[in-house]
């Protein structure tokens, strides 16, 4: 079996850079490296994240969102995770289970109860074997999401904004990045606390130590 190494953090912590520079470097090592994301990952997931990150869709209600994530992920597992972990790759996932207990537990206050069931249900089995968490302050993280959506723009290149959540309250952004230390909190053996304000070199640095020194790298 691989090795299944998930990224969380919220909006604009670098994730999706350091999860790519990380799987460069495993890659350049020789390792047989998968990389994902959620939603998405797959066909049929993708057209579910068009949905869940489209702005026009500001009425979709908390839980019309968790169950839409929800069948993303199943569908995610099943044709992506699952088969690259049983080749013995290392899955790196672009957020996984944790960001829907950060997001819609402790963002929208759904009961976690029942998503710890959902993410039960859709996941089974599948869980992490470590957990990068790039943490940062959220007007750091907010300030970076936002330019990113305004290069965009002004690139004209048609590209998706995906900014649902960029464009929640300031207050919601904060309930999810304590969700989140809360989560590290409570299972260290899995969590890995990244500094996700200081440069992308001596993140990714600090990102592929934590890493090397569980997987033999």
């Amino acid at each position: 079996m691989g090795c299944f190494i998930t990224f969380e953090g919220i909006e604009g912590c670098g994730k999706t850079t350091q999860i790519r520079l990380l799987a460069e470097t495993l890659q350049r090592a020789g390792r047989q490296v998968t990389l994902t994301r959620e939603p998405g990952g797959c066909p049929i997931a993708d057209k579910i994240r068009a949905i869940l990150l489209d702005a026009g869709n500001s009425s979709m209600t908390p839980l019309a969102e968790l169950l839409l994530y929800a069948a993303a992920r199943a569908q995610h597992i099943s044709e992506v995770i699952v088969p690259a972990l049983a080749r013995g790759s290392i899955v790196l996932c672009d957020r996984f289970t944790d960001a829907t207990v950060a997001y819609q537990g402790f963002g929208r206050n759904l009961d976690l109860s029942v998503i710890n069931q959902l993410n039960l249900l859709a996941a089974g089995s599948c869980r992490p074997d470590i957990t990068l968490l790039l943490d940062c302050p959220v007007e750091t993280g907010l300030g970076r999401a936002i330019a990113r959506i305004e290069a965009t723009c002004a690139s004209g290149s048609g590209k998706p904004l995906e900014e649902r959540f960029e464009r929640e309250s300031r207050d919601f952004h904060d309930r999810v990045r304590a969700g989140y230390l809360s989560l590290a909190a409570a299972e260290p053996g899995r969590f890995v606390l990244i500094d996700g304000s200081s440069g992308i070199n001596h993140t990714a640095e600090s990102i592929y130590r934590a890493v090397a020194d569980r997987i033999a790298c």
